[in-house]
């Protein structure tokens, strides 16, 4: 069956936050952050959200605050991704999170672990301010780097392996720290392997 992907708005802080997503709600999510120079679209352009929704995910790539059509918000970077799986029903995903957009996850990661299926870093910025509380968080892990990658060094993803319980990484070749624009297809398929050896959820909604 072929996918098509929508777009909406949801309500987070009285402020309308652009989605797109693809596939159908009673599916396992994974769900897009981005980076400073991205958005949503990004996902789109690179057959991401279509590649997953084919492969039995509802994909959904949303515009962070202030970035695409998204309205911007002051403050409140802790609690938005809490607030924002709420007002899109958006139950345990599986989070790709790359470089500036760490600032939402990580904070999301340690506060609430129990609510994400998986985690996939993807050279998150500020990931060493969070070095002593990732420890012990047990959701199934994968840390995502280029091997040119010279905002973030590639050593940064031992930092998940260190202190999470089950951590894996994957180094993209010939990649940079947007690793995902260069290496588009080893990037699909090590999430891919990802998602297949994850154990199945019992709260999806």
């Amino acid at each position: 069956m072929s996918q098509t992907i929508a777009n909406r708005f949801v309500r987070v802080f009285n402020k309308n936050i652009h989605l797109q997503e693809a596939g159908t709600p009673e599916k396992p999510v994974i769900l897009f952050l981005h980076g400073a120079s991205f958005s949503s679209q990004t996902w789109r352009e690179l057959g991401s959200l279509l590649f997953f929704a084919e492969r039995g995910y509802r994909s959904i790539a949303v515009d962070l605050p202030g970035y695409g059509l998204s309205q911007r918000l002051f403050g409140r970077r802790d609690n938005f991704l809490e607030q924002f799986l709420e007002a899109a029903n958006i139950s345990h995903p599986v989070l790709v999170s790359p470089s500036m957009s760490g600032n939402y996850s990580l904070p999301f990661l340690v506060e609430h672990p129990d609510k994400l299926r998986g985690y996939i870093p993807v050279a998150p910025v500020g990931i060493s301010q969070f070095r002593k509380r990732l420890e012990g968080i047990e959701v199934p892990t994968l840390a995502i780097w280029g091997d040119d990658d010279r905002i973030l060094s590639v050593s940064q993803a031992e930092i998940f392996l260190d202190r999470m319980a089950n951590a894996q990484k994957v180094v993209l070749k010939k990649a940079g720290h947007a690793c995902y624009m260069k290496a588009t297809e080893a990037f699909h398929q090590a999430i891919w392997q990802f998602l297949e050896e994850l154990p199945e959820s019992g709260d999806r909604t």
